[in-house]
């Protein structure tokens, strides 16, 4: 028996940038949503490799999922370099990574999600889409603002008023940490109806998602590509290891 409902009849657009927290997104949304599109920022980010990360991600979802890749539909790249031209953060400027006076770490890119939100809002007003997904996260996180709950709460209610339509924002990560991510990512491919689907799902994740803040696809990790020393590969490798050893 299924550990999922069957599907909801709405359609979803996933905030997809080929990490392992959106991939496990757009599992979900797969697994919930009749419909689901994707969409993508290129923000002038020093891990612009996440770009191309994506596609393959979403041609492994494809072949090695094929009743999901049925409802897979359109996938979408929005150029919003403006982004990296105002900010001066170690994602958009080759700095070291370093915590700053506010506490917050210079990886936070101000008004970053709040953007892409907004953009995403936009398209899905067009495409007839009424369910937006990100994989924003309060638990196992470097402490950014705009990935807050009550930030998301806000954002829905501010786009629905805004596009004066009724927005679900769908943060499946939001209270679970990255060895749960990964577990649920298992479960997800699990209920898929593929063969040995969690162990495949998560594989997918390992080989193909992109991560690592450096941009990093030289160095093969049991968790994936990366450095293995940025924040991002840091919780990563932490979470998969907690994972593994429940497993």
């Amino acid at each position: 028996m299924s550990l999922f409902p069957p599907l909801l009849p709405r359609h979803a657009l996933v905030l997809f940038s080929g990490g392992q927290d959106s991939t496990t997104c757009l599992a979900h949304a797969l697994s919930r949503y009749e419909r689901v599109e994707t969409i993508a920022f290129d923000y002038g980010q020093r891990h612009r490799v996440e770009l191309d990360a994506r596609l393959n991600v979403l041609q492994a979802l494809r072949q090695q999922f094929p009743a999901w890749g049925e409802r897979l539909g359109e996938d979408h790249l929005l150029d919003v370099n403006v982004l990296g031209h105002i900010s001066e953060t170690s994602l958009t400027r080759d700095t070291a990574f370093a915590m700053e006076a506010s506490g917050l770490p210079n990886t936070f890119v101000p008004g970053r999600n709040l953007l892409f939100l907004t953009l995403a809002a936009a398209l899905a007003y067009r495409r007839g889409m009424d369910v937006l997904v990100t994989g924003v996260c309060e638990t196992d996180f470097s402490g950014y603002p705009d990935c807050r709950d009550d930030t998301m709460k806000a954002m829905q209610i501010a786009l629905s008023l805004g596009m004066d339509k009724r927005l679900l924002i769908d943060t499946p990560l939001m209270w679970i940490d990255k060895a749960q991510t990964w577990q649920l990512a298992h479960e997800l491919g699990d209920a898929s109806g593929v063969a040995d689907g969690g162990k495949a799902l998560v594989d997918l994740i390992v080989e193909h998602s992109h991560t690592c803040y450096l941009g990093d696809r030289e160095h093969r990790h049991a968790w994936g590509y990366g450095c293995g020393s940025c924040p991002a590969c840091e919780l990563r490798a932490r979470g998969y290891a907690r994972y593994s050893a429940a497993a």
